[in-house]
């Protein structure tokens, strides 16, 4: 039986927060969700046990509900150190000798299928497995500020979670382990390896995503790693059974990527509403326009799900010479226009409990000569995202924005003139993505769409 032991234990003193660093939202979910989540999807995982700190134990059964996980049975409390936790676990399962306890840090949110498959894998073999990575940098020993020793690189490896152990031999080595008055834990394999020098203890290959949430910083990585991992989304099935009963609304629908997704969407059977200027004669920048257009949708279907902005001008030319109307509509469709969609939406998405879906580009991630205004709303739009998406979160809305790499589309050829095709992405493409998008629970996401 592989048992799954997430620790949530700890205090995150490090962060200097008020809240652990689990309960922290990365993603719309906290990490201690995502950690569990991972092993919860896992087929080799039956069964599922947190650690946590008795002061958070109602946060835990909360989870529990809205995530409707099914594999966690056991919520036990843990202690003031680390391996009060272990312990928690040990004494949990003392009555199960070959059950194998998996050990993961609630702060590690981003662990993979791929290592949880080969650290079950490794313990058929071996009743001790640790999970590292190589050392990219030199590793030196130091005793009063003075270098004692520096061990080969090859031989030094990072370690992470999870660690795998068949009850029995972890059990075996706490027992040792306190009886022992300058024991000292830094972690569940050191305790083994210490006081069981015996028993081989296995190495799997970790990944350097899995980090451990540990630094204020570290916070922004994370955030920028799960945006990085959109390859999951290409996983989500798009079916008319699952989409067929939702409503859909699209600004900018009459051609390029809107007018692929209006496409796509209605082939699956979802019931979608196009607007544009030149369909029918909705501006996005002009809010009186979108509400009438939102309300029209409503009247007719009584709620709308889904609702996507991808209207946007780009003018190439150098700031100095644009024509001032120029810059001014520019700023009113590609800000104006997405701040009035998202104020019009809001009371239809909060009875849905929908999503709204932006879109930027990758000059958001630094301004572009001739394109200054067109690049510098793009990073507008990511910020606006991740910030409405905090203050909606408590509406159960999701906020996410795609960014697709460079896309045959009108305005794209109106600008850049005819390119070879095969450097650049399809809008259907883009569109099937939008949709997988608007199926999966990230929330405040820049969702990335690759060649």
């Amino acid at each position: 039986m592989n048992i799954a032991v997430i620790l949530a234990g700890g205090t995150g003193i490090r962060l200097e927060k008020s809240l652990p660093k689990q309960f922290f939202k990365i993603a719309g979910k906290m990490v201690i969700e995502h950690a569990v989540d991972a092993f919860e999807k896992n087929q080799l995982i039956d069964e599922i046990a947190i650690v946590i700190n008795n002061h958070y134990q109602f946060m835990v059964e909360d989870m529990i509900i809205k995530n409707q996980w099914k594999k966690v049975k056991r919520i036990l409390v843990g202690g003031k150190e680390r391996y009060h936790s272990s312990l928690a676990a040990i004494n949990a399962y003392n009555d199960q000798k070959e059950a194998n306890l998996i050990f993961h840090d609630a702060a590690r949110p981003l662990i993979s299928q791929r290592i949880i498959n080969d650290v079950v894998q490794a313990m058929k073999s071996y009743k001790a497995v640790d999970v590292a990575i190589n050392s990219a940098d030199t590793i030196i020993e130091v005793e009063n500020d003075i270098i004692t020793a520096i061990p080969e690189r090859i031989k030094m490896r990072r370690g992470q979670t999870p660690q795998g152990f068949r009850q029995e031999v972890i059990a075996a080595a706490y027992k040792l382990a306190l009886k022992d008055e300058n024991f000292k834990a830094t972690d569940d394999c050191g305790v083994v390896k210490k006081y069981l020098p015996e028993e081989e203890i296995y190495v799997v290959n970790g990944e350097e995503v899995n980090m451990k949430l540990t630094y204020p910083e570290d916070t922004y990585l994370l955030d920028k790693l799960f945006q990085l991992r959109s390859v999951e989304i290409e996983d989500i099935t798009l079916s008319e059974a699952v989409l067929s009963d939702k409503i859909m609304a699209v600004f900018g629908g009459s051609y390029g990527i809107g007018k692929s997704i209006v496409d796509l969407a209605k082939s699956y059977g979802i019931r979608v509403y196009s607007f544009s200027r030149s369909e029918n004669n909705v501006d996005v920048a002009d809010m009186k326009a979108v509400k009438n257009a939102l309300e029209e949708v409503f009247q007719i279907e009584h709620k709308i799900d889904f609702i996507i902005n991808t209207a946007g001008i780009l003018y190439k030319e150098p700031l100095e010479t644009m024509n001032y109307q120029n810059i001014l509509d520019s700023i009113n469709t590609n800000y104006l226009g997405m701040v009035n969609i998202a104020l019009a939406s809001l009371p239809y998405l909060k009875e849905s409990k929908g999503q709204v879906l932006f879109f930027t580009s990758s000059s958001y991630t630094r301004g572009r000569a001739f394109y200054s205004i067109y690049s510098s709303s793009k990073a507008a739009t990511v910020n606006f995202v991740q910030a409405i998406s905090q203050e909606w979160e408590v509406h159960d809305i999701k906020v996410n924005c795609m960014n697709p790499e460079r896309t045959q589309t009108p305005m794209r050829i109106k600008n850049f003139g005819n390119e070879p095709e095969d450097t650049l992405l399809q809008p259907e493409i883009v569109a099937q993505r939008c949709i997988q998008t608007l199926l999966c629970n990230y929330t405040g996401q820049v969702i990335d769409v690759r060649l």
